[in-house]
């Protein structure tokens, strides 16, 4: 276990699967994430995009949001949201 603060892939591979895991639930709503975790996909966006700064990369907030989303967030909206 010293190992896992430390592990960058295993956290990676572990975001890609909770964000997949998203993707796939599309039938799971924001406002149901949020009132039972406190977060939805729009937090882990802006989540990234403030990583992303805090490491000095420049990123937009809707390229994330498409990449958390797995399609355009207004698409999404359109076809998903209730």
């Amino acid at each position: 276990m010293k190992d896992f603060d430390n592990n960058i892939h295993l956290k990676a591979a572990v975001f890609d699967r909770l964000v997949k895991h998203l993707q796939d639930n599309k039938d799971l709503q924001n406002i149901d994430l949020m009132n039972l975790a406190g977060f939805c996909r729009n937090c882990l966006s802006k989540w990234y995009v403030a990583a992303a700064k805090d490491e000095g990369i420049d990123c937009d907030y809707e390229t994330i949001r498409e990449k958390i989303y797995g399609m355009p967030y207004h698409e999404w909206k359109d076809h998903y949201q209730k």
